[in-house]
């Protein structure tokens, strides 16, 4: 098994937090392509990406409220965001569904565009924003607020509050605001809140990502091939029983095997199989 068919097997099986790391880092490399100036050392995103505070720009280009939230100006942006969105995500996927998660990133990257562009508009301010921060924060601070006390391992600090974490962010974000990117500060706080928000409306009862997930499945039922109704038809097979017999015992040994690789893969992650058992893996699921 090549590096490649490797990164799609973690793909596949990464579940949604891989998933959203991998367009992420996608997108990153799409940008080096078109969007990197080399000449100057820079990322110059088209308005049609980039989130631009200019009213006459987002009207028009509403899917901006969106697609900034997947670019990121620079590798250190994307490095950090990148473990950021990790930890934040094994936080928030051990209470919460993957739609869930799914349906709070897409929400909270649009709140956070718009109060990004009104704050922008009310201060009398031009600029645009990339980066998946708001997002980042909204996951992070709805774990946060479900389960504040919650004990987290921090490298070189050792044990501390999630609730602890989550407010140096918090504050660093505030006493920066007035040093620079103000834009982007304006969504991380916007991202913040929509997470808070999202937990308060979910324990009263009212789950805001249910919209993302009705819409998903919208255009998928939309695209998905009607399936052809099937007629019972009644033969009589004259097979001999061993054969039929050694079918079944091959099938199971198979789907044994495949069930051990998975259990392997949930506790001790994707990481800790042999060669081997990634070859076999590979294989099985063609």
């Amino acid at each position: 098994m090549n590096i490649l068919d490797d990164l799609k097997m973690q793909y596949r099986l990464g579940g949604i937090a891989m998933k959203m790391i991998y367009w992420n880092i996608g997108c990153f490399l799409v940008s080096l392509l078109f969007f990197y100036q080399y000449s100057i050392g820079e990322f110059d995103f088209p308005n049609w990406i980039a989130l631009s505070s200019e009213s006459l720009v987002f009207v028009i280009k509403p899917w901006t409220f969106l697609s900034y939230a997947f670019f990121h100006d620079g590798f250190l942006h994307l490095f950090f965001n990148m473990i950021v969105l990790n930890f934040a995500s094994y936080l928030f996927l051990t209470f919460f569904s993957a739609k869930q998660y799914l349906g709070v990133y897409i929400l909270s990257a649009i709140f956070a565009g718009l109060i990004f562009t009104l704050g922008f508009n009310l201060l009398h301010l031009s600029g645009s924003i990339v980066g998946a921060s708001a997002a980042i924060m909204a996951i992070l601070m709805a774990a946060t607020t479900y389960n504040p006390l919650m004990d987290v391992r921090l490298l070189l600090v050792g044990n501390v509050k999630l609730w602890h974490v989550t407010a140096v962010i918090i504050i660093l974000d505030l006493m920066q605001f007035r040093l620079g990117n103000s834009g982007g500060h304006i969504s991380h706080l916007a991202g913040a809140f929509f997470g808070f928000m999202y937990v308060k409306l979910l324990q009263n009862g009212t789950d805001l990502s249910k919209i993302v997930s009705s819409i998903l499945d919208f255009f998928t039922n939309l695209f998905k091939k009607p399936s052809t109704p099937f007629k019972k038809v009644h033969k009589n097979y004259k097979k001999p029983i061993e054969k039929s017999t050694s079918k079944i015992v091959v099938k199971d040994k198979k789907q044994q095997q495949i069930d051990e690789i998975l259990d392997k893969i949930s506790q001790s992650g994707y990481d800790s199989l042999n060669q081997e058992e990634k070859e076999f893996l590979f294989q099985a699921g063609k």
